[in-house]
């Protein structure tokens, strides 16, 4: 039998092996500490509130930095810098990942790629391709984007509804066995070249005409290469399934294809499904109990974007294309069916006062207006109106379609991640989504300084650790020595999203300081014109 010991015989005898040590020894002095070189960095940010980025309180400290690293974190008294960066009492964090952005086709502009409009928000890397849409060679959109020097990282994600419509166009089918085999090899080249996952929008057509089984098959190419599946879902108010049976697939393709889901920018869209937050966070906790990985992002406004097409048109109509669409506007027979699923899909929106134009190349006259403005203008009904800016072009609309209680009950959860939903856009072309220019200010203005409804470090986590951890963004989104020195100072009393939906064309202001890539992007609030951002 082996023998039992108890817990006070144990702790006496360390006592009294600590009282036998010897009186002369216990009386000597300690050793003076060695005396080091003062240590010289490239970049030293002193006298900060450091935000690790995982949800810990803030510590107070100096960060040095080396090249593209961090090297130290700490009391760094006595150090040198080619460039010293005074934090003043600020927070000091990790730079922002956003892991839902639109910001790609602008950042192959020269007039954009330097992404001004989201350093000011301290965003440091963005996901692009959501939603299922983008390019489909990563090869190719890696050299485009770099044919003009980035502002910020860019990670690539794999668009399931381009792949779709390059292989099937934008017919309403199953794929055959043969063309499914092409779009899985379509996408294993995706993540060969470096793609962090795979984005769907099986909202939109043509991801629409997919089923489930087939987004099981194109997720789990990317499993060996710890790829993410990430999802515009089928539903997310009424339309067809329903919001709680639309995560349900994105639960149900991250169990079989063994890959981390995430439901992005999560809602419950429209009157009708208000209340139903509660419904997915029962959804999303059950299956995590389960083992299935789970997340969330979530901008933080109470109005989506999207295109008039896709808000109001039912599928059918959609498919073989904006031809085929155009000759079932023109059609009598076809009409009848759209006015009547067209004037369903505006009530689960609320009404045509809560639609606004965004841009609409065929008549900027009509931007900012919402769609009741317009029809009242013209003397027509809403759908009557709707379908006549469709005969000559799409429009983006801003559709205010959200409840308080669903957006703060989603934000506290501790898988949602914080996305911009995002595009660059050039300053005063069209009445955008604030969004584009505000989201992550406006989390920290609105939901953390004013309201409380999430505290600071958490929201940081949100922004920073959680989504590197995600995307498996190496050395990003953490503040530790080692990782890759993208960083944001900033004084939180002053953080402002100035963008409005009236006048979105208004960058943040609020960050003091950011680095990207280990070189001051924004110093003292004024941008430097350093332009580091990598492809990642």
């Amino acid at each position: 039998m082996q023998p039992r010991f108890r817990l006070s015989t144990l702790v006496g005898a360390l006592c009294a092996g600590a009282l036998a040590v010897s009186p002369t020894a216990a009386q000597q002095p300690a050793a003076p500490p060695a005396q080091r070189t003062a240590e010289h960095y490239d970049v030293l940010i002193r006298g900060g509130r450091l935000l690790d980025g995982t949800g810990n309180p803030w510590l107070r400290g100096d960060v040095g930095v080396r090249g593209d690293r961090i090297v130290a974190i700490g009391n760094l008294t006595g150090a040198t810098a080619t460039t010293v960066l005074d934090a003043g009492d600020r927070f000091v964090a990790p730079g922002f990942i956003d892991t839902h952005s639109h910001a790609g086709s602008g950042l192959e502009s020269a007039e954009l790629s330097s992404a001004r409009q989201l350093l000011a928000q301290g965003i440091t890397t963005v996901l692009a391709n959501p939603d299922g849409g983008g390019a489909t060679d990563m090869v190719a959109q890696r050299r485009d984007l770099l044919e003009h020097p980035l502002g910020v990282n860019v990670g690539l994600l794999v668009p399931h509804g381009s792949v779709r419509q390059a292989v099937l166009g934008m017919e309403d089918r199953a794929p055959t066995a043969a063309e499914l085999a092409r779009m899985e090899g379509m996408v294993r080249a995706g993540m060969e070249a470096g793609a962090f996952g795979l984005s769907s929008g099986p909202f939109y057509a043509p991801g629409s005409y997919s089923k489930t089984d087939e987004l099981v098959a194109l997720a789990r190419v990317t499993a060996p290469y710890g790829g993410v599946y990430q999802s515009h879902i089928r539903d997310e108010g009424d339309y067809t399934i329903g919001v709680v049976a639309a995560v349900d697939e994105v639960i149900t393709v991250a169990r079989e294809a063994g890959v981390r889901g995430v439901v992005t920018h999560i809602k419950a869209l429209g009157p009708r499904v208000w209340g139903y937050s509660a419904a997915l966070v029962n959804r999303i906790d059950r299956a995590r109990e389960e083992g299935v990985e789970v997340f969330a992002d979530q901008y933080p406004y109470e109005a989506s974007q999207t295109s008039l097409s896709a808000a109001l048109v039912p599928r059918w109509a959609q498919a073989g294309g904006g031809d085929a669409l155009t000759r079932r506007l023109a059609s009598a027979a076809d009409r009848e069916r759209l006015t009547t699923e067209m004037t369903e899909n505006l009530a689960r929106r609320g009404g045509a006062a809560r639609i606004q134009i965004g841009r609409y190349s065929p008549d900027s006259t009509v931007e900012g207006m919402t769609l009741a403005e317009i029809a009242a203008a013209r003397g027509a009904n809403a759908i009557e109106t709707a379908m006549a800016l469709l005969r000559v072009g799409d429009a983006s609309i801003v559709s205010f379609n959200m409840s308080d209680e669903d957006i703060e009950r989603l934000m506290v959860q501790p898988w949602t991640m914080t996305s911009s939903d995002g595009a660059l856009v050039p300053l005063g072309q069209g009445v955008p989504h604030p969004r584009g220019n505000g989201a992550f200010a406006r989390k920290l203005r609105k939901y953390v300084a004013e309201d409380g409804v999430v505290d600071l470090a958490a929201a940081i986590r949100s922004m920073t650790s959680l989504p590197g951890a995600v995307y498996r963004i190496a050395d990003r989104g953490m503040l530790r020595t080692g990782a890759i020195a993208d960083l944001v100072v900033f004084d939180l009393d002053a953080v402002r999203d100035n963008a409005t939906f009236e006048n979105p064309h208004q960058v943040a202001e609020g960050m003091t300081h950011v680095l990207v890539n280990g070189q001051p992007a924004i110093r003292d609030g004024q941008f430097t014109g350093a332009v580091v951002g990598q492809v990642l």
